[in-house]
C-alpha cells in the first residue's frame, strides 16, 4: 500500500476483526470483542473465525454465528445498549446491529479512525 506509512498502519489496524467487532457494537471494550472472536462466536462470510488480528477484507460480511445470538451479551448489543459509550457507527461499516451483522464497505480513512496518537512517532520508533 503507498502512501504514508503511518495512516497506512493505522488504516490496517482498523481492520482487525476484534476492531470492527467493537465498532460495530457487538462489544463494549476491546477486550469483549477479543474474546467474543477466539470464544468463536464471530464469523467471516459464513467461516467461523478465532484469530482477534484476522484482516478483514473490503466487501466481507462479519456476523454473529447463529448458535451465540441467544447470549445474553450479545441479545445486549443487539439492543444498541452500546451506543452510549461506542463512537457512531463509522462511514465504512454498514452495520444491521438488530440482526448481529457489520460489512466493511470499503478501507478506512485515518481521519475516521477514532484513535489519538502520534502514528509518526511509532513509525520513527520501530524504522530505527
Amino acid at each position: 500500500t503507498k502512501g504514508l506509512t503511518g495512516e497506512n498502519l493505522i488504516e490496517l489496524l482498523e481492520m482487525r476483526l476484534d476492531a470492527l467487532v467493537l465498532r460495530a457494537g457487538f462489544a463494549r471494550t476491546i477486550a469483549q470483542a477479543r474474546q467474543l472472536v477466539v470464544h468463536r462466536h464471530i464469523m467471516v462470510d459464513g467461516i467461523r473465525v478465532d484469530r482477534p488480528s484476522f484482516r478483514v477484507g473490503e466487501g466481507q460480511l462479519v456476523h454473529v454465528h447463529s448458535r451465540s445470538e441467544t447470549m445474553v451479551p450479545l441479545q445486549v448489543a443487539a439492543a444498541g445498549a452500546h451506543r452510549d459509550v461506542l463512537p457512531q457507527v463509522p462511514a465504512y461499516l454498514d452495520v444491521k446491529l438488530d440482526a448481529l451483522q457489520a460489512r466493511l464497505v470499503r478501507r478506512p480513512k485515518r481521519s475516521e479512525v477514532p484513535v489519538t496518537c502520534e502514528e509518526q512517532l511509532v513509525v520513527e520508533f520501530y524504522a530505527r
